[in-house]
């Protein structure tokens, strides 16, 4: 059940859209996720938890780049959808995303996944 984008923002480089499919948040993040731009996308998966999505699916396939501070983003929003019986699932990271990830060993505290598609059918 896919209810379209229900939401979306932007600030500067990056461009953050939330649409539900069943009882996920997929949240789209699209271009450079830095300290300028990370609290956009805190603000966007936190209020998904609140509203009481605990799975969240973020498409991480437009982001562009992601520093350390998007990293403790992402991770801060594990914690709080894990602690509502959730979880944090990425999916389709370009290679320069992913490498933060395999660098910092984050990797291992995620599901990752090849696609969008698998994220959601999971």
């Amino acid at each position: 059940m896919d209810r379209g984008t229900v939401g979306s923002a932007s600030r500067g480089r990056l461009h953050v859209a939330i649409r539900h499919h069943g009882a996920s948040a997929v949240v789209t993040a699209a271009g450079e996720l830095d300290h300028h731009t990370a609290d956009l996308l805190r603000e966007s998966l936190e209020g998904c938890v609140a509203d009481g999505y605990a799975r969240l699916v973020v498409d991480c396939s437009p982001l562009e780049f992601m520093d350390s501070t998007g990293l403790n983003v992402l991770l801060g929003a594990r914690l709080k959808a894990e602690a509502a019986g959730g979880g944090v699932h990425l999916a389709g990271m370009q290679p320069v995303v992913a490498r933060v990830f395999e660098i910092t060993g984050a990797e291992a505290v995620f599901t990752v996944h090849d696609s969008l598609d698998e994220a959601l059918a999971d």
